[in-house]
């Protein structure tokens, strides 16, 4: 059987939780006298909002906490109608064993329609003697204020590269592989302190080989290595265009990288150009205007330009 390693390796207890220290204290203290409120958990991806549900699940259901939480996302479920059906129907019903309500735990709740929260709102004020509500955010101000009222909120932060590193090296000891410490920083660059694609990236690799190196990483995560990105905008700047569009062309098109990903690389790379402040600051605004550019238009074409814009900047 193919285990999925966030599911593997995702903790089952709030003291397991990394770098969410502020948040776990909180979340203890409600757990120890079994009463919580409804709550909202705002954050970036892959920072642990869910993983924090389920272990608040675990500690006050015990090995009966799957029969006490309805789990949606609401990136795929966001109307009106799931709020008022599955919802409302598991809202309630009383909860099974010895803690007074059941918890609903909605994902990505900023994708809820505006008339989906409302509806939200008032399911929430009627059954919150039975039912407790777990809202999770990428951006909570996309969720409507009558319902962040009625929540605590918990905002979590971004993970340290040592938290991703600490990540990292236990599942290579759980999973006995081999990594090499050039791997564990693609990993942990790549990821930007998203552990679910921390995980992933980790078992992609471990599919085809259980030595892990830098090249493997890049591969399966389909990005290009970063010394590729710096040259071809160094040889831009220095006036080479058909060189750096010759590079381009190997990465976009022979190895598959994401247009997206590219001009977010070229991105990353111009803060270590050695170049003025100035001269930095606007490349970037070139680079904001060509990403702009690629919603309506080629990717191929539009990279193209923006490197020759490189080059003219470097010629005037």
């Amino acid at each position: 059987m193919f285990e999925i390693w966030t599911e593997k390796y995702r903790p089952k207890a709030l003291n397991e939780i990394i770098n969410q220290k502020h948040i776990v204290e909180r979340l203890k203290a409600f757990v120890k006298e079994k009463n919580i409120p409804h709550m909202l958990f705002a954050g970036p991806a892959g920072c642990g909002k869910t993983t924090a549900a389920f272990a608040v699940a675990h500690e006050l259901y015990g090995d009966r906490w799957r029969e006490n939480i309805l789990n949606l996302n609401a990136s795929d479920e966001r109307g009106i109608d799931v709020i008022r059906g599955k919802v409302k129907d598991f809202a309630r019903t009383r909860a099974i064993g010895n803690v007074p309500f059941r918890l609903i735990f909605l994902d990505e709740s900023d994708a809820l329609t505006p008339e989906a929260q409302q509806a939200l709102r008032r399911t929430m004020e009627a059954f919150s003697n039975i039912s407790r509500f777990i809202l999770a955010a990428n951006y909570s101000s996309r969720i409507i204020y009558p319902i962040q009222s009625r929540c605590a909120i918990f905002r979590f932060s971004s993970l340290k590269d040592s938290d991703a590193k600490e990540y990292v090296e236990s599942i290579v000891k759980g999973e006995k592989l081999k990594i090499d410490d050039d791997a564990i920083e693609a990993i942990i660059k790549l990821s930007e302190g998203d552990l679910r694609r921390v995980a992933n990236i980790l078992q992609a690799s471990a599919v085809l080989n259980k030595k892990i190196t830098e090249d493997l990483i890049y591969n399966v995560s389909a990005k290009a290595e970063p010394k590729e990105i710096r040259k071809m905008v160094e040889q831009a700047l220095n006036g080479k265009f058909m060189d750096a569009r010759d590079m381009l062309k190997e990465i976009l098109l022979k190895r598959g990288v994401s247009g997206e990903d590219i001009i977010k690389q070229i991105s990353g790379q111009i803060y270590g150009l050695n170049i003025s402040e100035r001269a930095k600051a606007e490349l970037i605004q070139k680079v904001g205007e060509f990403e702009f550019r690629m919603q309506t238009g080629n990717d191929q074409i539009q990279i193209e330009s923006l490197l020759a814009q490189f080059t003219l900047y470097k010629k005037d």
